[in-house]
């Protein structure tokens, strides 16, 4: 007996291989992200190397003793990157009251005696030995979730300045007096920028952005002349050269380093002010060392490697497919970016030494992690655009969506007209 089969219509192989490309190219802003990233922590391992491998060996016997440890929280980091770009951003907005409580209270308890550690007269970090935890890192970034959060649920706290005093302006202001208690002013100083480049995202009124800016101003004038060594940093960064000795020596040295170096620089691993001449060469100075051993080139290429992450970040955050990824993608990208020019400044003497690390590239356990997986919100971001489901174990855009300047991004991405996708698919349905 004859059995009737039905053979499935076949696919042609051009619409099939455009298929299997778009389930698995990645946007470019994603690819920009990530190869940004790794870039930067490339550069970071060389440079805490070079850095740090003559005080190292004369102190621990190990000239890559901050290197392993490096290489180990910044292997740490990238688990954790990986494993929150794969993740919904649901899961990371229904957890950020918790993180947010939790990194106010660790944030505390590092003032509680017999507690918190000091290190060089400020007391910012938990934990004994080797292992310790700064959770200044972690509440920056909880803060930027909170924010984008609230301002997502609520845009009509925008209409007015009391409204948007509350709660979001008193949560960022007690996070600020926590860390200047520390006292920590440059991560103080990184959480008010970023609040204010995530207000400008969400639409503030330019007279309420004023007033904020202004009352900023007064507050870290006032801060800075509160305290003795802030008053010191501040003349000290206004006349370096007049206490060379002192309070200027950390500045004198990375302008040395800075001078020596020149454009081209005096060559790798070749740096004499890493040697016992400028402090903290490996973490929050390492810009004034790659300055003297690759001159203004290897200085100018980190922050066009920052430029490309802006750009990227602010790409994905304008293609994202609702309000609160868009925040979100605003805010880590701010966050990162206001921490690097706070650090450049610093270190070329544009502005005060805050102690602010650079991101990815300096040493510090937590700031490495923690940032690491802010970029995974990010490139979470840049790669569902905020909407996503999971689909064999890995997340997926989820089709349609999304507002028309950002379809029209994207069809100037393809390349193609919508009439030109719409024939594709007729041929393949025909």
């Amino acid at each position: 007996m004859a059995v009737a089969t039905f053979a499935r219509p076949r696919t042609p192989r051009s619409t099939r291989a455009g298929r299997s490309r778009s389930r698995t190219k990645a946007p470019l802003e994603y690819s920009i992200l990530y190869t940004a990233t790794l870039c930067l922590l490339a550069a970071g391992a060389v440079m805490v190397y070079s850095a740090s491998s003559a005080e190292s060996v004369l102190r621990n016997g190990d000239p890559a003793f901050y290197l392993k440890r490096y290489l180990m929280f910044g292997a740490l980091g990238l688990a954790t990157m990986h494993l929150i770009s794969r993740r919904n951003l649901r899961l990371a907005r229904n957890l950020t009251p918790v993180l947010l409580v939790v990194s106010f209270v660790l944030t505390a308890a590092v003032k509680v005696p017999h507690v918190g550690v000091s290190v060089n007269g400020a007391t910012r970090w938990l934990g004994a030995g080797p292992v310790q935890f700064e959770p200044s890192e972690l509440l920056k970034v909880s803060l930027v979730l909170y924010a984008a959060g609230l301002l997502a649920a609520r845009p009509s706290r925008l209409a007015s300045l009391k409204t948007l005093c509350r709660p979001m302006l008193l949560v960022v202001g007690a996070a600020c007096l926590l860390l200047l208690a520390q006292p920590d002013m440059g991560t103080a100083m990184v959480v008010c920028f970023a609040t204010v480049a995530l207000l400008v995202a969400a639409g503030v009124k330019m007279r309420h952005l004023a007033a904020i800016l202004a009352v900023l101003a007064v507050l870290a004038l006032i801060f800075a002349l509160a305290e003795p060594y802030r008053r010191a940093r501040l003349l000290s960064f206004l006349h370096p050269w007049n206490d060379a000795g002192k309070s200027g020596f950390q500045g004198v040295q990375a302008m040395i380093a800075l001078g020596s170096g020149g454009i081209f620089g005096v060559g790798l691993g070749e740096s004499v002010q890493k040697i016992f001449y400028l402090p903290e060469a490996h973490t929050d100075m390492i810009l004034a060392i790659v300055g003297e051993e690759l001159g203004l080139i290897g200085i100018s290429a980190l922050a066009a490697v920052y430029g490309l992450i802006g750009y990227a970040g602010f790409r994905a955050a304008k293609l994202a497919r609702d309000r609160y990824a868009k925040l979100l993608a605003a805010g880590i990208t701010s966050l990162i970016l206001c921490q690097a020019a706070l650090n450049f400044f610093a270190v070329l003497g544009m502005a005060p030494l805050t102690g602010v690390p650079l991101p990815f590239v300096s040493y510090g356990s937590s700031n490495l992690v923690v940032l690491l997986g802010a970029m995974g919100l990010l490139l979470n971001v840049a790669a569902t655009g905020g909407a996503a489901r999971r689909s064999g174990g890995r997340l997926e855009a989820i089709p349609g969506g999304g507002d028309d300047d950002a379809d029209s991004d994207r069809r100037r991405r393809d390349g193609r007209s919508r009439g030109a996708r719409a024939r594709d698919r007729r041929r393949a349905a025909g």
